[in-house]
């Protein structure tokens, strides 16, 4: 796969896609957007991928932002299409992948990067990244899903403070506020994020996927996630996967799963 912006490696079950802008500290533009989408798509569609990790070229961002200079002249109705766009084609497509998807902050993950490292199922930071949601200070607000997944992930009062502030925080913070999971130096974040892949591939794709399933419609309006959780527990009954793991944990052996 070529694309302009990103870069994608692919070995023994383990996609790795970076965003690479460096001059432009890794922004997102409308192009990018498209190619992540895009990527995205391929990837999710691909039996051999068993994991993603998503980080940004070089050592100062992940993300530092949205490529302002494409909408600040646009008009209400082209902001909302931005927004509406942006959720539907990237961030909750990101999220609602059955795909495990690790965001690896290796430096400033602000606005539109911070929200695309939320809309990843969990993150691993450097210790010199910063992040948060400085859009107030533009006149907006976060429009990529920032003002949902930020109180799910920190609280409602620490979520207010940050957008309200337009302040960042650095890795360490992060983590105490339950933002990254874990944080490491600059050398060893991409090694973290692969031992944590390593760890989520030997288990059940098929399992993997229901759990995330379960786990979203929790968040999700007019959703039961208890009747998700059911739904998808009955169904893994009927899988491969749960043959070949039950089989194998009564055998006293490693099982091998067949994938997704």
């Amino acid at each position: 796969m070529n694309f302009e912006n990103i870069l994608v490696e692919q070995a023994n079950g383990l996609a790795t896609v970076t965003i690479n802008r460096p001059k432009k500290l890794n922004a997102l533009n409308k192009a990018t957007i498209e190619e992540l989408h895009s990527v995205f798509k391929a990837l999710e569609n691909d039996s051999a991928v068993k994991a993603i990790i998503i980080t940004g070229s070089g050592e100062k961002a992940f993300v530092a932002g949205a490529d302002i200079s494409e909408f600040a002249h646009f008009s209400i109705e082209e902001g909302g299409m931005l927004a509406k766009k942006g959720q539907e084609i990237l961030f909750d497509f990101v999220e609602n992948l059955s795909t495990p998807v690790i965001a690896a902050v290796n430096g400033f993950a602000l606005g539109g990067g911070l929200e695309l490292a939320m809309a990843c199922h969990f993150r691993v930071a450097s210790d010199n990244a910063k992040m948060g949601l400085p859009e107030v200070s533009l006149g907006v607000i976060p429009g990529y899903g920032g003002t949902q997944r930020l109180p799910q992930l920190v609280g409602k009062g620490k979520a207010m403070e940050l957008i309200m502030t337009a302040g960042m925080i650095s890795a360490d913070e992060a983590k105490d506020a339950g933002l990254v999971n874990h944080v490491t130096s600059q050398e060893e974040l991409l090694s973290l994020a692969e031992k944590i892949a390593s760890k989520i591939m030997r288990n059940s794709s098929v399992a993997i996927s229901a759990a995330i399933k379960a786990v979203n419609d929790n968040f999700k309006d007019g959703v039961n996630g208890f009747e998700t959780e059911i739904t998808e527990f009955g169904n893994c009954f009927g899988t491969e996967d749960f043959k070949e793991g039950t089989t194998a944990f009564l055998e006293k052996r490693k099982p091998d799963f067949p994938g997704k």
